[in-house]
């Protein structure tokens, strides 16, 4: 069953919070094998101006692709998760996540369809902080790969 092209424009509820900690963006830095001090020591993340360590920019996608996940188990919107696969990733900052943030995300999907028999589904994440101001937007589109024919 193809995707619903109808749930282009579907907005679903607001994540519970999720509290960024110094560790959690540790952690992901040396994930991606990211050195940068401002991460991983806080004194170095005061003196560039912030007031405590930040993350590394495609940190917050563990937090959005998490929200994502209500528009991508929705059983109504007919998507085969067994067959994605992600196909673009982009974001656009008011300013950076630092620990102690309390973000939540607004999921829309942006884009609903099928090409060339292939399903296409580009979610928008608002992430926000605890007063309500917008922190960043972050884009993922997810394709669902045309079974194999025969």
């Amino acid at each position: 069953m193809p995707v619903d092209e109808t749930f282009t424009g579907r907005s679903y509820p607001p994540t519970a919070p999720y509290e960024v900690g110094r560790e959690k963006i540790r952690e992901f830095a040396r994930a991606i094998g990211d050195p940068h001090p401002a991460y991983t020591d806080p004194e170095e993340a005061k003196r560039l101006g912030h007031p405590d360590v930040l993350a590394p920019p495609t940190f917050v996608f563990t937090i959005t692709f998490e929200a994502a996940g209500a528009v991508i188990h929705d059983p109504e919107l007919g998507l085969d998760y067994s067959r994605v696969v992600h196909g673009d990733q982009r974001f656009a900052y008011t300013r950076p996540v630092r620990a102690g943030d309390r973000l939540t995300v607004e999921s829309t999907i942006e884009k609903a369809g099928t090409v060339r028999g292939n399903d296409v589904l580009e979610v928008r994440g608002e992430v926000r902080d605890e007063s309500g101001a917008h922190v960043v937007t972050a884009w993922t589109t997810l394709i669902s790969r045309a079974p194999e024919p025969g």
